[in-house]
């Protein structure tokens, strides 16, 4: 019996904290609010985008942690990535949209991850992207189909466009149903190592996540 007393005191204690935690957040410190949201049409569920380059090491470092992020939340959320372009002709971005069109992410994304930063083939132009892409299995001709399209063209231009919307200048950053913005750099404060700010920005998304959710319950009264 002392020892269920000392476990729920524990536990008790454990939830104070991080609540108390949470409490301590705010608004410009571990994240931010944009003044113009942009919301996407997802009805209850909230948006989660990643904003991500290729080429960056601490978007590596965050894929497959965020992927179990991602898992955890079930149906709560609708989550997709965007690739930050350098410039309108950036070649990883326009690649991670060819291959999103083609309904092909998911088989190269994290080999495209592995190649640069393990490999270390650095995949920094067309051409090398195109011959990583074939070799790992994609039609060439459909993958050029795709790259000179019109739809993949129109996707880069948009990409550009969120992230300026985003008021985002790093990645990698992740943005919370269009309306708040935060990031390992932001959660960290500058002095945190990579591995604590990671679990910072997680704790921030988990706050922001429920605020949404409940600020979107309201909105509806309850309605499924």
């Amino acid at each position: 019996m002392r020892f269920l007393r000392l476990l729920l005191a524990s536990v008790a204690f454990v939830a104070t904290a991080g609540a108390a935690h949470a409490a301590d957040l705010k608004n410009g410190v571990d994240y931010m609010t944009l003044d113009t949201p942009v919301r996407a049409d997802t009805g209850k569920k909230v948006e989660i985008v990643e904003v991500f380059m290729y080429h960056c090491p601490h978007c590596n470092a965050l894929d497959p942690l965020l992927d179990d992020w991602v898992k955890k939340q079930g149906d709560k959320i609708v989550f997709h990535r965007l690739h930050m372009a350098g410039s309108p002709t950036d070649a990883q971005a326009h690649a991670f949209y060819t291959l999103e069109a083609m309904g092909k992410l998911g088989e190269l994304h994290q080999k495209i991850f592995h190649a640069i930063h393990v490999d270390h083939n650095r995949l920094n132009t067309d051409e090398g992207l195109q011959e990583f892409i074939v070799k790992n299995g994609v039609d060439k001709a459909k993958y050029q189909e795709f790259f000179n399209s019109f739809a993949v063209q129109t996707k880069m231009k948009r990409s550009i466009q969120l992230v300026n919307a985003y008021k985002l200048d790093s990645a990698p950053s992740i943005v919370i149903d269009g309306h708040y913005t935060t990031s390992p750099g932001q959660t960290g404060h500058g002095t945190m190592t990579e591995v604590p700010s990671q679990q910072a920005m997680f704790q921030v998304m988990d706050m922001l996540l429920a605020k949404t959710l409940q600020e979107k319950n309201a909105s509806t009264g309850g309605k499924k």
